[in-house]
């Protein structure tokens, strides 16, 4: 693959479908055609969709049909405003990025396994060989220990969803949560239609200042960009050696979670972007920010009123 096409820029959609409320009225109205509209003003060209199992499959595996209505509403409207879409499997049963989801034993459990190549292929009957669906296989890989296993079974998946799907871009991400510099572990791609994904919120401790979630390192100390010692130059070093495999492995990258913390000022979060921004243009990277409504990240929230317009200039 040599370009990510329809798929250069975009807008996450997090907060609705994953890491929510699970009722029907959150899921009607978190997300509106309003919504979708003003994205498609913003110049992008698609949004992504975290997703998390139980809102489209019942405990017992079978099928939830109510949660995949609310999929085609979003597909529609997608349409309706030229936005294509990446379906992004935020949460699988035994697996979630987020240990306070309580979800474990994945990587050891072939009943979890089945589960999960299971939920794929009916996405992959549903909604298969469009141009303008892109498929993400698991939201942020957390632990190196589950990189071997997790390239085994994301070949696994990928041959089921290929006897469905033959024509569909497969997101495939790495450990430490999606982490570019984890890209060079990930297997050669399965065919010529997988793109390896990555997340970057470097510097962190600018980036998720204040995050309540952030055990790893030291985020309390409030800061400007400008005290952070980060620049474009820095980002560009850093997605480097993945666009390096990228190209040698036949594919791209794609960067489907970018984005500035709320603690922030809307001024410091515009600064980032634009260095990221430089990044992802000199390497010609697809990328999607997150997220576009709270989330501690929103881009749409009335505090980024003032510089939203200048902003999305560089998504």
């Amino acid at each position: 693959m040599k370009n990510f096409k329809g798929f250069t820029k975009g807008v996450n959609l997090g907060g609705w479908l994953s890491q929510c409320d699970y009722n029907e009225k959150h899921f009607n109205d978190y997300i509106t055609e309003e919504d979708i509209k003003k994205i498609a003003s913003w110049g992008a060209d698609h949004v992504r969709i975290p997703i998390d199992y139980n809102v489209i499959q019942n405990s017992d595996g079978s099928v939830k049909t109510s949660g995949y209505s609310h999929i085609d509403r979003a597909l529609k409207l997608c349409e309706k405003y030229g936005l294509n879409t990446v379906i992004d499997l935020h949460k699988t049963i035994g697996y979630s990025f987020d240990r306070d989801e309580n979800e474990s034993g994945f990587f050891d459990s072939a009943k979890y396994q089945k589960r999960f190549y299971s939920l794929w292929e009916e996405i992959a009957r549903r909604y298969g060989n469009s141009d303008k669906i892109a498929f993400e296989l698991l939201n942020e890989i957390t632990d190196k220990d589950f990189s071997k296993k997790w390239n085994e079974i994301a070949k696994e998946c990928i041959r089921r969803i290929r006897a469905i799907a033959e024509n569909t871009v497969i997101l495939v991400g790495s450990y430490w949560n999606n982490s570019v510099s984890a890209v060079k572990d990930l297997d050669v791609p399965y065919d010529d239609k997988i793109v390896y994904n990555f997340h970057c919120y470097d510097p962190m401790i600018f980036t998720h200042q204040g995050a309540s979630w952030v055990y790893h390192i030291d985020v309390s100390k409030s800061m400007g960009y400008d005290e952070c010692d980060w620049s474009s130059d820095k980002f560009i070093n850093a997605f480097k050696e993945a666009h390096e495999t990228a190209e040698k492995n036949g594919t791209v990258l794609y960067c489907g979670e970018y984005g500035v913390i709320d603690n922030t000022s809307p001024q410091d979060a515009l600064k980032w972007f634009k260095d990221i921004n430089n990044a992802f243009c000199h390497y010609g990277i697809s990328r999607c920010a997150w997220n576009y409504k709270v989330m501690d990240f929103g881009l749409s929230d009335e505090r980024m009123n003032e510089v939203i317009d200048e902003l999305v200039k560089y998504l």
